[in-house]
């Protein structure tokens, strides 16, 4: 009889255990931010890879811009997102407490200022006079007036419009908008009735590079640096099965079909966009040409040079004496000790 009570009491006693456990587990949640940009990792949220890793109760939230994702993270918000260098580099300019943790493609050729059919624009000295739309703080934006930098055209010259992607697209097809700096799936939409006039590709090759990268809210990161690493080599793992096997991402795959489900666009259209993107190793995020590196890694450095252009611009008021502090390639690190 005493044994038996014992054991009851054996058995409640462990109950109650897995219980809390339970409950500590559900009390564990995170919000994160991603664009309506084609990459691999999108499959793994569809497949719910990322919460099955983690443990984590995930709240994905879409955004049309990197510059609303991260007015997202300064209200608290989204503790985690994706958004490109330019709106990063605003960002941590203007002192949000937010860190670089993750590159999540070098984006190369993938996003590129379109001429419309029919504009009259054959030459960047064309642009003068005509109407060009653009997410402003975005990477295209910086792109934009690099370009028109580098063409010595004041951008009092062209009439630059604020508009987020489906916008570009819907006035694109209107012909409202004469020419467009933009990522896929708007820019296979609008190169079907236009031509490219430059890449990123090119104009990072000029001097200002640009990327995607994952931000995270810096206090939230400290706290959750289990989460952190395994959601690191999550998006590792996704990259990496592209890189392995691109054909598993062709036109009538099931990633494909997936990617759109969360992005839009024509699952058709996913191959070819993918391919014109970079998607760097773990030990290539660790390495100075990247995370690595501190004030003088690629990430940092493009950071900076992004800032001091967007100073010039009177987009942001002030800049960092040092980037590197705002990149972190601890969670890379850890993924790779794993």
């Amino acid at each position: 009889m005493l044994k038996r009570v014992i054991g009851s009491i054996a058995a409640a006693a462990t109950a109650a255990v897995l219980s809390a456990g339970i409950a500590q587990a559900a009390d564990k949640e995170v919000t994160i931010g991603y664009q309506t940009i084609y990459n691999p990792w999108k499959v793994a949220i569809a497949d719910g890879k990322f919460e099955e890793v983690t443990g984590y109760k995930i709240k994905w939230a879409k955004f049309s811009s990197g510059a609303k994702v991260i007015n997202a993270m300064a209200s608290g918000d989204v503790q985690i997102a994706l958004a490109g260098s330019s709106p990063i580099a605003a960002g941590v300019s203007r002192g949000l407490d937010i860190e670089l943790f993750w590159i999540t493609e070098d984006i190369a050729s993938a996003e590129a200022l379109v001429v419309r059919d029919g504009s009259g624009i054959t030459a960047p000295q064309d642009l003068k006079g005509k109407t060009l739309g653009v997410p402003f703080v975005s990477t295209t934006h910086f792109h934009t007036l690099f370009a028109l930098e580098q063409f010595g055209i004041d951008p009092s010259e062209v009439k630059i419009l604020n508009m987020q992607p489906n916008s570009i697209a819907a006035a694109w097809e209107r012909g409202d908008i004469d020419a467009a700096f933009i990522w896929d799936p708007a820019l296979g939409r609008i190169k079907q009735s236009g031509k490219v006039l430059i890449t990123s590709g090119t104009l990072s090759s000029w001097g200002k590079a640009t990327f995607d990268g994952m931000v995270v809210n810096k206090t939230w990161a400290g706290e959750n640096k289990d989460f952190m690493v395994s959601f690191v080599k999550t998006i590792a793992e996704a990259d990496e099965a592209y890189r392995s096997d691109p054909e598993a991402f062709g036109a009538d795959s099931e990633n494909a079909k997936k990617i759109v489900s969360l992005v839009g666009g024509e699952a058709a259209d996913v191959p070819g966009v993918l391919a014109l993107y970079g998607f760097p190793t773990l030990e290539e995020q660790a390495s100075s040409r990247w995370l690595g590196g501190g004030a003088e890694g690629g990430a940092a450095k493009a950071l900076y040079f992004t800032s001091e252009f967007l100073k010039g611009e009177k987009k942001i008021d002030n800049m960092l004496d040092d980037y590197g502090t705002v990149v972190t390639d601890e969670f890379v690190k850890g993924a790779l000790g794993q």
